[in-house]
């Protein structure tokens, strides 16, 4: 199991495991919304860098950060926007090795703190307490489309 960067010839991997993602939170994502982030995950002077899980050759699971400027703090912060693991790869450390890569990178990029937040009943959060209690904040959001 490795942790690498995207390149154009995974767009096909990374769109499968992304609508597997959608569908997992019930969300529709328009495929411009899709087509943007996708660019944007191989644009080196984008905020937004993602890492994918390959297993034998195969792409299981992937991460996509933004590292944004806070309010708290001098440095940057690394937010862990969406994480997701094929269904048959789960509880073989392929969410461990990809969070574990994201924290490492978000030290060597300097950044103060690094977050994320997910569904009161998703059951990764056994995997995420073990990296970290939540925090026990609530979180509000407004669409403004």
């Amino acid at each position: 199991m490795i942790v690498r960067d995207p390149s154009p010839p995974h767009e096909a991997a990374w769109r499968k495991l992304w609508s597997g993602y959608n569908a997992f939170y019930s969300a529709i994502i328009p495929s411009a919304v899709t087509d943007a982030t996708w660019r944007r995950i191989l644009d080196p002077s984008s905020t937004i860098s993602a890492r994918l899980a390959e297993d034998n050759g195969d792409i299981v699971g992937f991460a996509v950060c933004v590292v944004h400027e806070g309010t708290w703090t001098i440095d940057p912060v690394c937010y862990l926007e969406d994480l997701f693991v094929e269904p048959d790869h789960r509880g073989r450390g392929v969410g461990r090795l990809l969070i574990q890569d994201a924290v490492d990178r978000a030290r060597v990029a300097g950044c103060s703190r690094f977050y994320w937040h997910t569904r009161a009943d998703n059951p990764a959060r056994q995997l995420y307490d073990q990296f970290v209690k939540a925090d026990g904040f609530v979180r509000y959001r407004m669409l403004l489309e």
